[in-house]
C-alpha cells in the first residue's frame, strides 16, 4: 500500500514529486506529504489529509523551493488519516525525514524506549518512530562523511525493527543525498542525467526516465544526481541490473475515459491479444510457454498443481482449477495465499505451484511463494508488473502483459491472467492427452475472444440502464456454476470494492441450502447462466428466486432468449466453449459494477478504504 516518490537532481523537485504522486494515488489516498531540501539544513514539509489535491493547493499556496526532496501518499494502517499522521515524518532533532511503506510490527517497542531517553512524538504512527531511531544513530555517529553518516544510520536503525518496509531518507545536513532500503515493500530506482529518482512503481517516474533498478530486499541505496550506490544491509555489493520500462506515461493516463476502471474494461481486448502473442503454436497446436524454465519432461512429470493468489487472484485461480483440470486431468488445488504459509500442505516433487498477483509485490502472496520454496516446491511466477518481487524470486513463469492497471478494482488482469492459466491447460492437456487437433481447435477459439469482448462491450447501454435500475439495491447475490462460480465471486467483489452494496459470490446450487433465505424484493440475484451442461439447472435455481419475488439478471449465451420470459434484464455473451465462458461472462458484471457505482455517486477509481497493491498483511 500507499506511494514513495523521491527526486534529486537540478530541477525543482515538487512538480515532479506532485505529478508521481498523483500517478501513485491507486496506491492509497488517505493523506499525502512532501519534504524539500532548499539548499540551507532546513528541510520543509507540508502534508495533508485527504486527496492529493489538497496537498497541491497547500503547496500552491507557499513557496516551496528545492532540487532535492521525497513524497508520500497514504494508506493509514497505524493511526488515523489525520495531518499529523501523514508523512513525511521528522525525527527528534527536525533535520531529518522519512517516508516509509510497510509495517513497523515492534515500533511500539521502540518508542516506549525513545520516549524513555526524551524522545516526544507527534503522531500515532510507527514511521515517526524509525524516523526517530535513525535520527537517534544518525547523531550518535562520529563518521564525518555525511552520505556515509545517513546511510550507516539508515542501517543501523533497520537491524533494530521487525517488519517490513519501504523507506526513503533526507537529512538536512546532508543535503546532497537520499537514502531508501526495502524489505518487502518494492522500492525502484529511476536512471536519469544528471538526476536520480525513486518510487515505489515505476508508474509515478515513467513519464521522466524508463531506465530503472529494482531493489531487492534487503538492499539500501544511495542517491546523488550524478550517481547511485546499491548495497546489500548485509555488507557489500548487491546486484544490480538495470532495466527497460515496456509502457510508457501515456500509457498510464486515462484517455478520454471517464474513469481509469472504464478504460481497462474497454482494453481487455487488447490486453488479451497481448497475453497470447507469441504464445500459440499452430504448428504444434499447444501454448508455448518458455519463462516457466522447464522441460517437457519435467512438464510431464508434474502430477498435482497448487494454484494461489489474493482477491481477484484467488478468484482467476479457482477458474484455473477448472480448466487445468478440464483439458489436462492434474488435480488442481487453490489456496489463499494469506492462508497458504499457515498451513503444512502436503507436497512431493511432482507437484507445482504457481502464485498468481497482478503486481507482482502482494505481501501473503510473495509469503506463499517462499513458503512453497522453503519446502522444496517449485514455484512459479503470473504477474503483470516486470522486475516486482515475485517475478525476481520465482523459479520461473509468465508475465501476463496487460500494461499498467491503475483502477484499484481489477478488470483487466483478471481476464489475462484467466487467459494465462488456460494457456497452462492447453499445454498440460497436450503433453498428456489432447490431440493436435485438439490444440488447434482450442487456439481457433482463444484468438476469437477478443473479438467478442468486443461485442459484449457494444451492449454498455443496456447494462447501464440495468445498473442505474437496481443501484438503490440494499445487497446483491451473484450465482454461477462449475467455471462461472468464481466469476460470480469476482463480480459480487466488483459490486462490493465500488458502489458499497453488500454482494457476494455462490454456486447457483448452493441457493437452496441456506442463501435463499435472502432473496426478498430488494435483493436481486445475478446469475451467470450461459449455454452449458448445467444451463437447465441454473433457469430451475433462476425461477425458484422468482417465486420469491427476487428480482433477476441473467448473463446468457446469444441465442437462448427463453430466458427472457423470466426476466426482461438479460444480457448476452457470444458463444464459445464452456471452459472459456468466463473470459466472456465477466465482461458484463465488471460494466453492471461500474455503472453502478456511477449511479450511486461513488469514486470508482479510488474507492474507500482501498488500495492497489496490498504489501501489508
Amino acid at each position: 500500500m500507499c506511494g514513495i516518490v523521491g527526486y534529486i537532481g537540478k530541477r525543482q523537485a515538487s512538480p515532479i514529486l506532485l505529478d508521481g504522486l498523483s500517478r501513485l494515488e491507486y496506491r492509497g489516498y488517505d493523506s499525502a506529504g512532501i519534504a524539500l531540501l532548499n539548499g540551507s539544513a532546513t528541510v520543509n514539509i507540508i502534508k495533508r489529509a485527504g486527496r492529493i489535491d489538497n496537498l497541491r493547493a497547500a503547496v500552491a499556496e507557499v513557496s516551496h523551493q528545492g532540487a532535492t526532496g521525497i513524497a508520500h501518499t497514504r494508506w493509514a494502517t497505524h493511526g488515523a488519516p489525520t495531518d499529523e499522521n501523514a508523512h513525511p515524518h521528522r525525527d527528534q532533532s527536525g533535520k531529518l525525514v522519512l517516508v516509509h511503506n510497510g509495517v513497523i510490527e515492534n515500533y511500539q517497542t521502540l518508542r516506549d524506549q525513545l520516549t524513555a531517553k526524551g524522545h516526544s512524538f507527534e503522531s500515532q504512527t510507527d514511521t515517526e518512530v524509525l524516523a526517530h531511531l535513525v535520527g537517534t544513530y544518525f547523531d550518535a555517529s562520529d563518521e564525518t562523511d555525511g552520505p556515509t553518516r545517513l546511510r550507516s544510520a539508515v542501517q543501523a536503525a533497520l537491524g533494530k525493527v521487525k517488519g517490513t518496509y519501504g523507506i526513503a531518507v533526507l537529512h538536512g545536513d546532508v543535503p546532497g543525498v537520499i537514502v531508501g532500503a526495502r524489505l518487502g515493500s518494492p522500492l525502484v530506482v529511476g536512471l536519469g542525467e544528471g538526476e536520480h529518482y525513486l518510487a515505489s512503481d515505476v508508474s509515478a517516474i515513467v513519464a521522466h526516465t524508463r531506465d530503472v533498478v529494482y531493489l531487492n530486499d534487503h538492499d539500501i541505496v544511495s542517491l546523488s544526481n550524478d550517481r547511485f550506490d546499491v548495497a546489500s544491509m548485509a555488507g557489500g555489493a548487491a546486484q544490480v541490473k538495470v532495466s527497460r520500462v515496456e509502457f510508457s506515461a501515456d500509457d498510464a493516463e486515462k484517455g478520454d475515459f471517464p474513469h481509469y476502471m472504464l478504460k481497462e474494461i474497454y482494453e481487455q481486448p487488447q490486453s488479451l491479444r497481448n497475453a497470447m502473442r507469441g504464445r500459440l503454436s499452430r504448428d504444434e497446436g499447444t501454448a508455448i510457454l518458455g519463462g516457466l524454465n522447464m522441460t517437457p519432461q519435467e512438464l510431464r512429470g508434474i502430477d498435482r498443481i497448487i494454484l494461489s493468489g489474493c482477491g481477484t487472484a484467488f478468484h482467476a485461480a479457482m477458474v484455473g482449477e477448472y480448466v487445468i483440470e478440464t483439458l489436462a486431468r492434474i488435480p488442481t488445488e487453490v489456496e489463499i495465499a494469506s492462508e497458504f504459509r499457515y498451513r503444512n500442505v502436503p507436497a512431493d516433487k511432482n507437484t507445482l505451484q504457481f502464485v498468481l498477483s497482478q503486481s507482482g509485490e502482494t505481501i501473503d502472496t510473495l509469503a506463499a511463494l517462499r513458503e512453497a520454496r522453503r519446502k522444496g516446491i517449485r514455484c512459479l511466477g503470473i504477474v503483470n508488473s516486470v522486475g516486482s518481487t515475485i517475478a525476481r524470486e520465482s523459479d520461473g513463469g509468465c508475465y501476463i502483459h496487460a500494461g499498467p492497471e491503475i483502477g484499484v478494482a481489477a478488470t483487466k488482469t483478471f481476464t489475462s491472467t484467466v487467459t494465462m492459466v488456460t494457456l497452462l491447460g492447453m499445454l498440460f492437456g497436450r503433453i498428456h492427452h489432447l490431440s493436435s487437433a485438439d490444440g488447434l481447435e482450442m487456439i481457433d477459439e482463444l484468438e476469437a475472444i477478443p473479438d467478442k469482448i468486443t461485442s459484449i462491450l457494444k451492449q454498455a447501454d443496456k447494462i447501464k440502464a440495468i445498473a442505474e435500475k437496481h443501484a438503490n439495491a440494499e445487497g446483491m447475490l451473484f450465482m454461477g456454476r462449475q467455471a462461472n462460480y468464481p466469476v460470480a465471486m469476482e463480480g459480487a467483489l466488483k459490486m462490493k470494492e465500488i458502489s458499497y452494496i453488500y454482494a457476494s459470490g455462490h454456486p447457483s446450487a448452493e441457493l437452496k441450502h441456506g442463501i435463499i433465505a435472502l432473496v426478498k424484493p430488494d435483493m436481486p440475484s445475478v446469475f451467470i447462466a450461459p449455454d452449458d451442461a448445467v444451463f437447465d439447472k441454473n433457469v430451475s435455481n433462476i425461477e425458484e428466486v422468482l417465486a420469491r419475488k427476487g428480482p433477476v439478471i441473467a448473463v446468457t449465451t446469444e441465442g437462448r432468449t427463453e430466458l427472457e420470459r423470466l426476466t426482461k434484464d438479460v444480457i448476452y455473451v457470444p458463444d464459445c466453449p464452456s471452459y472459456l465462458s468466463p473470459l466472456l461472462t465477466v465482461i458484463p458484471l465488471q460494466l453492471f459494477s461500474y455503472y453502478t457505482a456511477v449511479a450511486r455517486g461513488c469514486d470508482v477509481d479510488k474507492p474507500r478504504n482501498l488500495a492497489k497493491s496490498v504489501t501489508v498483511e
